[in-house]
């Protein structure tokens, strides 16, 4: 095992030079990881990651390494659901330069930030950015297809001396709903539902969006033509594809009809197709492939905020609570029971008091295809965690960020970030409790884990006794997909993550938390 793990060097980012021990921290193990959580949280806050991104030097402005020259020239349109608050720090940077926004923003989210006292969030009174709210319960609906004809019309009347800022975040796709007439909104919401329940991938649903929607797959852009187009991007996807974030409406994406039509007669739907979507895909695009290309150059696409940037602050957060950080993968996926396991197994590794079985290597390595971590990432990590073992480190904090995905086989209350806990807890048992052994935290940086009010938990090897004695089945509440209500009851909910209202989303944050060896196994 030694011998093999020898062959891959740590990775370097969040330093471990010179493999000086962190400062030790009296903070319990819980306390610790809601505070790496909240760093995590903080790092894409929408207002924080534009005024990173955005440098303004008199009348100009850089962006990514690119100046702009501003001359009252200046127009904004955005959609998702961080959207508000980055146009408003956009705004006040970028002042009177600013002619007319047009936002598509959730159904009451105005309201919603001023009850939770962010206000900082808001536009000012006088804000040249109209506000749209609509796609309720996170739907396209008549609301936020009025906002996506607004905003294209605005596209439409700009010049060559135009810039437009386009901002962009999770859920922009639902607030910038654009069929292709004469496909209505319900054909073309009933269409992707089919779809989807027919078990497409999200490339071929994004395919099918493109190829109905006016605005997705560079519509907008192609509209924007011929002023200069700079797109801030607010990443919830896993490896932040420009293409596929809100179906990438500043992002050229050629679409051939016969590629359509195969993935509806891949999953048996053809004939189910109303006739204005066959008319649609009959026809030509709507935009020109010459067109396309002559603004590709007048366009920047520039991801801001991502999950991997939420983990980098996590992780030096983590070092100023006495851990040694290491970054698994911001892009774990997959089933929630083989992203459990793989927890347990790293766990278990870096708990062993002598060296651990190399069936634990193996089966970790076994997994990284199904949740769609690399075996160089795992055997890194796995190397790092047996130095760690063996040369007595300190605390480490192994950071991952993703998706996974849970089947649902009962109607109780959850989501992927309290039932992944809750399957972790299953996987540590046999190890010490903290301090003494490891705990996981999953954690949503939406703030909202499935429809309830919790982001995630909080578990450790403890968890499954303290069921036991609590006369919870663990079975029972996940059979019915029903973890809220599990982790609420367990003590008096105290291992809910529930950080309120965060305003972002860059996806979810793992967090396995080692003490320092040696560590008991019973």
């Amino acid at each position: 095992m030694a011998r093999f793990l020898s062959l891959f060097r740590p990775w370097p980012v969040l330093s471990l030079a010179g493999r000086r021990k962190p400062t030790l921290c009296k903070m319990s193990m819980d306390s610790r990881a809601r505070g790496v959580f909240a760093a995590a949280v903080e790092a894409v806050q929408p207002d924080t990651v534009v005024r990173k991104s955005i440098e303004r030097k008199d009348d100009s402005v850089i962006i990514d390494g690119h100046s702009f020259t501003l001359k009252r020239n200046l127009h904004l349109v955005g959609f998702g659901k961080a959207v508000l608050g980055m146009a408003a720090e956009a705004e006040r940077i970028l002042g009177d330069h600013l002619v007319k926004g047009i936002i598509s923003v959730p159904n009451g989210i105005q309201q919603t930030l001023r009850q939770h006292g962010k206000d900082h969030l808001l536009l000012k009174e006088n804000s040249s950015i109209k506000v749209m709210e609509g796609a309720k319960h996170n739907l396209p609906d008549a609301d936020s297809l009025k906002a996506s004809e607004e905003i294209k019309q605005l596209a439409s009347e700009l010049t060559e001396g135009d810039l437009l800022l386009v901002l962009i975040s999770g859920g922009g796709s639902a607030l910038l709903p654009a069929p292709i007439p004469p496909i209505s909104l319900k054909e073309k919401l009933d269409v992707t539902r089919k779809l989807a329940a027919a078990g497409a991938t999200i490339q071929e649903l994004n395919t099918v969006r493109r190829s109905l929607s006016y605005l997705k797959g560079g519509g907008l852009a192609h509209y924007a033509h011929p002023a200069r187009v700079i797109a801030l991007i607010l990443s919830d996807v896993i490896g932040d594809p420009l293409d596929l974030i809100a179906s990438g409406p500043t992002v050229w994406s050629e679409v051939w009809p016969e590629e359509v039509f195969s993935i509806f007669q891949r999953y048996k739907l053809l004939h189910l197709l109303p006739p204005s979507v066959e008319e649609v895909l009959k026809r030509p695009s709507p935009r020109e492939i010459k067109d396309a290309s002559k603004s590709s150059g007048q366009v920047l696409n520039s991801v801001i905020g991502s999950n991997s940037l939420a983990l980098k602050f996590a992780g030096l957060r983590a070092r100023e609570l006495g851990f040694r950080p290491l970054v698994l993968a911001p892009g774990v996926c997959g089933d929630v029971r083989s992203v459990a396991r793989l927890y347990g197994l790293l766990a278990r590794f870096a708990c062993s008091r002598t060296e651990p079985p190399p069936d634990i290597a193996a089966e970790v390595l076994r997994l990284g295809p199904e949740v769609g971590v690399e075996s160089w990432d795992l055997c890194r990590t796995m190397k790092v965690l047996d130095e760690g073992r063996t040369e007595g480190w300190g605390a480490t904090c192994v950071l991952a960020g993703g998706e996974p995905t849970v089947e649902l086989t009962g109607m109780g209350q959850g989501g992927r970030n309290q039932e992944l806990a809750l399957r972790v807890g299953l996987e540590l048992r046999g190890l010490e409790r903290p301090p003494n052994g490891p705990s996981f935290l999953s954690g949503g940086t939406d703030g909202q884990d499935g429809p309830t009010e919790a982001a995630g938990a909080i578990t450790d090897a403890g968890l499954y006794k303290e069921a036991q004695e609590q006369d919870l089945d663990v079975e029972y509440f996940l059979t019915n997909n029903d973890s809220y209500t599990f982790f609420s009851r367990l003590s008096g909910g105290q291992r809910l993550l529930i950080p309120g209202l965060t305003c972002t989303n860059v996806m979810d944050v793992h967090m396995l938390l080692i003490p320092p060896f040696p560590n008991n196994v019973r």
